[in-house]
This record gives structure tokens, sequence and C-alpha cells, in this order.
């Protein structure tokens, strides 16, 4: 067998390629697209997959005799016409470990090699980084377009602040993101991490996230709270632009943010 050189783009390509393997059965497709998306309809799951919503609801009909999605009816903002409101699925706890045990493992092994593969050490740390960094690129066009329009929901005119148009854009994408006041600024909370579990080992996702929110607000934020780090809901305050930002440093301990231990964790 011919060898040939794997480098740093190399490796990253095949890193990404082991981490969301395409060989899955239809059932799992559905299922993979609730976990990424968030509770969802039929219609919702065919459009995705690109299936009939017959199709998708045989395999839904066997998720839920397995016990790994339940059914709940959907919510609905607004002015509610006539009809029972359509039914999303979302995945029960024993379809969340599932996917965890399953996926988690081969995206561990695939992230330790390519840390192994450049270098190890801190050579290996900046890989993770990079690679973090790279598979948020994709998503912060999306949500950078986001930013820029959006009006508030159930027919209000009230123009949504950034924080609230990114909350919207990572919803989308099945973070089940919601925003909170808080002195000096806002709280954008993320209730859903589809990552949690690689980011307990890896904390350069968390990291590049932090970063690209940032970027994307235009303003020094502080994350406060993570569910890879065992809390209940991922936390992350962006202050008003009437806050300088070196006044909120992670290190500094007189910021109203920081001397609160419990400020932005858990919120229900």
């Amino acid at each position: 067998m011919r060898e040939r050189e794997e480098g740093p783009e190399a490796v990253a390509d095949a890193t990404a390629a082991a981490v969301m393997p395409s060989a899955v059965s239809s059932r799992e497709r559905v299922a993979r697209s609730i976990l990424d998306h968030g509770p969802s309809s039929a219609a919702d799951l065919a459009e995705r997959l690109g299936v009939t919503q017959a199709a998708v609801r045989r395999h839904l009909d066997s998720l839920l005799a397995a016990g790994l999605v339940a059914a709940r009816e959907q919510k609905v903002y607004g002015h509610r016409g006539r009809g029972r409101p359509a039914k999303v699925f979302l995945l029960t706890d024993s379809g969340r470990d599932a996917f965890y045990q399953a996926y988690d493992q081969l995206a561990a092994d695939a992230l330790r090699f390519l840390a192994e593969a450049a270098g190890g050490g801190e050579a290996g740390r900046e890989a993770l980084a990079a690679f973090a960094r790279a598979r948020l690129a994709r998503d912060a066009d999306r949500y950078r377009e986001a930013l820029g329009d959006g009006l508030g929901e159930g027919g209000s005119d009230r123009e949504l602040t950034p924080t609230e148009k990114l909350a919207g854009a990572l919803s989308t994408d099945g973070y089940a993101a919601t925003v909170r006041r808080a002195p000096l600024g806002e709280q954008l909370c993320q209730h859903h991490c589809p990552v949690a579990h690689i980011a307990e080992q890896f904390p350069q996702f968390c990291e590049a996230e932090t970063e690209v929110f940032s970027q994307l607000l235009g303003t020094h934020v502080q994350r406060l709270a993570t569910i890879a780090h065992g809390d209940g809901v991922c936390t992350t305050f962006v202050p008003t632009p009437a806050v300088p930002a070196h006044t909120l440093s992670v290190t500094d301990t007189s910021s109203p943010v920081s001397s609160s231990p419990v400020s932005g964790r858990n919120p229900e």
C-alpha cells in the first residue's frame, strides 16, 4: 500500500469525517436529526432528510416503541388556528444515551488522534482549537446573517436585540437557546448542547464557541456556566454596549458578574 503524507488539513478532514459518519441507518438519521435540531415534527424531519412523511412516521413509530423518542404537542406562539397542534418528537434520556455512547467515543478517539498527529502537547491542543474554530466557522456565517434581521415572535414589532437574534439562530441548530435580562446586560442561555460530552474532555469546543459569540456580537462576552462542566445550562454574559469590555474581564473579581458565583448558573 502506497504511503501518503498526512498534513494538518488532511488529518482535520479525516477527523471531521470520523466525527460525523454518514453510513447510518434511516432510523438513526431520524433520531440524529432530532438530536441536532431539537423537538421536530414529522414534516420538519421529512424536509430535512429529503424523505416522505410516511417514511419518517414509520421510523418514529419504531423509535417510540423502543422508548428512544417521546411525542408532545407543539407549542404555538401568537394566534392559534383551528385544529389540534402538530405533534413534535424529542429524544428521551435513553435516546440521548444511545447516541452519546456510540458517537462520543468515536469522536473522542478521532480528536485524540488529531492531537497526537499534530505532535501532542501544546501543538496538539492548538490543533484541537483550530478544528473547533473551523467547525464553528461554518455556522458563524449563518448566525451573522441572522443578526441582520428579525422582529419579535408572535407578531410583535419589537426589534430583537443581537443576543436574542443569536439565540434564535442557535435554537434552530438544536441548542434550545433563550435570553434573560441581567444587570448591565443579558444572559444567553443554551439549555441543550449537542457536543456536551465531547466538550467535557476537550474544552477547546467551549472556548471556540465563546470566541465566536464575542466576534458575532462585537463585544467581550463571559462564559458563566457550561453543561460540559456539570451545570444545567450553558450561560454566557453579554454586556450592554455602555459597559467597557475591560471591566468584565474573567480575572476581575470586582466585576458585578464575577463576584456572584451563582449569577446565571442553571437558570430555570
